[in-house]
């Protein structure tokens, strides 16, 4: 009798990219449509909020980019920095590693017998994978990777940015008012797929990223409007 194939569908290799690309996105959005909002809300013509709004898509999107690569690459660094101790480690103290290896799967729950038969089967194949998975939690899927992330926050923040900009460029009149109604609508459809990718409740991530756009827009908007009043 044949036995019917447990198809599982996990998110975790998702983690490094997915973080960056909600994160650009929303970022992208929030703060494009906010300085657009903002701008116009000061009595500005739709050329000078145009250009403010594309100064802050290239500037948004070079400074996403750095700020991911360095983070990143920090994590990164630190990853290299345990993997190369743990190298050492191994060659100098086998045995010592193979008593750190057991003493982790008793404390899972396996009895002292069988967690050194484990340890000793992954020792003898690929020891180091072994060690900074269970004891420093490295895995390939959830690994550092710099360049990616900088890639992808850069081109998610312009997309983004991308959209509240061509709404202020086609609304016919009152940009501020079109834009914040284009943005919160684009922030609960990006809250919501992000919360569907990652696996959490739909509506709640939707709901949670529309609320602080909107207190991102109403807050630029008063800004605005204070300093037009000022200046003018």
């Amino acid at each position: 009798m044949m036995r019917a194939i447990h198809a599982e569908n996990h998110r975790t290799h998702r983690i490094g990219w997915l973080r960056a690309a909600v994160l650009g996105a929303n970022d992208g959005v929030v703060s494009t449509a906010a300085l657009i909002v903002g701008v116009a809300g000061a009595g500005s013509d739709r050329g000078t909020v145009l250009i403010a709004g594309l100064a802050g898509l290239v500037a948004g999107a070079m400074s996403m980019a750095a700020g991911e690569y360095v983070s990143v690459s920090s994590q990164a660094d630190a990853e290299a920095a345990d993997r190369a101790r743990e190298q050492e480690e191994l060659a100098t103290m086998p045995e010592a590693e193979l008593a750190e290896l057991r003493d982790i799967y008793v404390e899972r729950g396996l009895d002292a017998e069988l967690a050194t038969r484990v340890a000793e089967q992954l020792m003898a194949g690929d020891a180091l994978k072994a060690h900074l998975r269970d004891e420093l939690g490295i895995t390939e899927s959830l690994a550092a990777r710099p360049l990616q992330a900088a890639a992808v926050s850069a081109a998610t923040f312009s997309v983004g940015a991308a959209l509240p900009l061509g709404v202020a460029a086609l609304a016919p009149s009152h940009v501020a008012l079109w834009v914040s109604v284009a943005t919160l609508a684009v922030l609960l459809v990006l809250g919501g797929l992000g919360s569907h990718a990652g696996g959490a409740p739909i509506r709640q991530g939707a709901m949670r990223v529309a609320f602080w756009g909107a207190l991102a827009l109403i807050a630029t908007l008063a800004v605005g409007m204070v300093f037009g009043v000022a200046a003018g």
